[in-house]
């Protein structure tokens, strides 16, 4: 497993089970569906299990091996299989030996056939995707139903089970969470796997310079969709940002024809052109977007909003969407490091996060979820 395929997005990796679905490959899924205590990831992290190597991770690195290892088994019998690790180390168990994650986890492994092809679909569209898959309980391991907002459940389940997960999974798809849901029907508690699988957030970069380039690779590398646009033409070309989702030429006024902003995108300002700046700003300012990031010291910013008054007017909230100078204040300039300064802060931002260091945060480092769907309605 190369270190490159073992920190793939998540969005990469359904990309990769599109793939083998395309060749005909009989690789496995395994994704994490409970965890108990600390563990690196959280339910919802998968891992494609290929009959070579692996693609994506569900630890720090602690049970890849030993999960692939289960994986051939589970192509081999072709039957899904839920497995659980202990690494609290409170016993003499292997998996305690060593291991710094201190929590419980437990993974499903399946056999990946054209019933993942909703999910693969709805990824590579931009649209959101609920899977629900039985885990446990009175139903088949493995049956499996698609929930999506605009039109509700369609699948393997019972409809009854459907009704009584589509709130949960309306929930879960609302901030792409992921938890164990347990439905009470007259043949027993099932317990489903509900994984909300929501859209990247987008990341819209203007500016064609050098510097967008280490911004894009890092924005890519934890899942951002990412759009880089040119005010210069010809600079616009996919082969300066081969990582781009997307590279296009516009002018600041063009902007929201261009291109769509909602309250999912995030927009870096890099042009390094005053007058430019000053009216990408305006355009901004009139979209929904909840963060632009605007490249220069404050000064410039202060002299931007004078030279712009007549066509700038900011509210309060206006200037706590701008955030200028960019970044947070990690001490670098060099490119990669002011790229991680940058992709940084969007990244606190797009998580509800104040970026503050974890040693001082109370609580746990991920939010937890007490999901119940309650009995299936008769």
């Amino acid at each position: 497993m190369s270190t490159t395929d073992w920190s793939l997005s998540a969005t990469e990796v359904l990309s990769r089970v599109g793939d083998a679905l395309d060749d005909g490959r009989n690789d496995v899924l395994a994704t994490v569906i409970d965890v108990e205590g600390s563990a690196y990831r959280r339910p919802g992290a998968k891992m494609l299990i290929r009959p070579d190597d692996t693609a994506g991770s569900i630890t720090a690195g602690c049970l890849e091996d030993e999960v692939a290892r289960v994986g051939a088994a589970v192509r081999e019998s072709g039957e899904p299989r839920i497995e659980t690790y202990d690494l609290t180390g409170g016993d003499d168990a292997l998996w305690g030996h060593g291991m710094g994650c201190n929590g419980v986890i437990t993974v499903l492994l399946e056999p990946v056939d054209e019933r993942y092809r909703p999910v693969v679909e709805a990824v590579a569209a931009h649209e959101p995707v609920a899977v629900a898959t039985v885990v446990g309980g009175a139903g088949t391991i493995g049956e499996r139903a698609w929930y999506r907002p605009d039109g509700g459940f369609t699948g393997e389940l019972d409809d009854r089970v459907r009704e009584a997960l589509a709130e949960p999974a309306a929930e879960l798809l609302g901030d792409g969470g992921a938890d164990v849901v347990e439905v009470e029907t007259d043949d027993g508690p099932v317990e489903v796997f509900v994984d909300g699988i929501d859209v990247p957030p987008h990341l819209v970069v203007l500016g064609s310079g050098p510097d967008v380039v280490p911004v894009v690779d890092l924005a890519k590398r934890v899942d951002f969709r990412v759009s880089v646009v040119s005010f210069r033409g010809a600079r616009a070309s996919r082969d300066r940002f081969p990582g781009a989702d997307a590279v296009l030429s516009s002018s600041p006024a063009d902007l929201g024809n261009d291109l769509s902003f909602d309250d999912e995108t995030y927009v870096v300002v890099m042009t390094h052109n005053f007058v430019d700046d000053g009216l990408a700003l305006e355009t901004l300012l009139d979209t929904r977007v909840p963060y632009v990031g605007l490249m220069g010291p404050r000064e410039r910013f202060e002299e931007l909003r004078e030279e712009f008054d007549d066509e700038v007017s900011m509210t309060g909230e206006d200037v706590e969407r701008v955030h200028t100078p960019i970044g947070l204040d990690l001490g670098g300039d060099s490119p990669y490091e002011v790229a991680y300064s940058i992709v940084g802060e969007v990244l606190a931002v797009a998580n509800g996060r104040s970026s503050g260091h974890l040693s001082v945060r109370a609580g746990p480092i991920h939010d937890r979820r007490d999901l119940d769907a309650g009995p299936a309605p008769e």
